[in-house]
């Protein structure tokens, strides 16, 4: 009764990497889940594969994703993409992976706020100052 390509959520499933990566959300379109592992940005068990790997459950999967690196043991196989809570169900991030995210995106936080510090407009105090210093300079 079912297609060809129609597969269930259960461990016996044979999903591939690509639609793997975009049923847990991490690229939003299966093009771009390709054109990241084709362009070496995925790793499978430290090994670059190809989109059309098929994906096991407790294998580990490097995400590279700009300046992020996403290191994740994959708990379940689905190639049917849904809310946000029910993708993260699929796999568990490893605790280092968590903790050099959140360092890098700390540090980049700190070279922001280094580079360019708030803007603000002077106050009625130093409005008044700056005016009697242009008068002080044009007599």
């Amino acid at each position: 009764m079912g297609k060809k390509g129609d597969q269930s959520d259960s461990g016996s499933a044979r999903v591939r990497l690509d639609k793997w990566l975009w049923a847990a959300r991490f690229f939003k379109t299966r093009t771009l889940a390709r054109e990241a592992i084709e362009g070496g940005k995925v790793r499978y068990e430290g090994q670059r594969p190809k989109a059309g790997k098929f994906v096991t459950q407790g294998a580990k999967v490097e995400v590279h994703k700009g300046s992020t690196t996403f290191e994740v043991i994959i708990d379940e196989l689905s190639e049917k993409r849904g809310s946000a809570p029910q993708a993260e169900m699929l796999y568990t991030e490893t605790e280092a992976s968590k903790e050099k995210r959140e360092d890098n995106a700390w540090r980049r936080r700190m070279m922001i706020a280094a580079e360019h510090p708030p803007a603000r407009r002077p106050n009625k105090k130093q409005r008044r100052e700056l005016q009697r210093v242009k008068n002080q300079m044009s007599h």
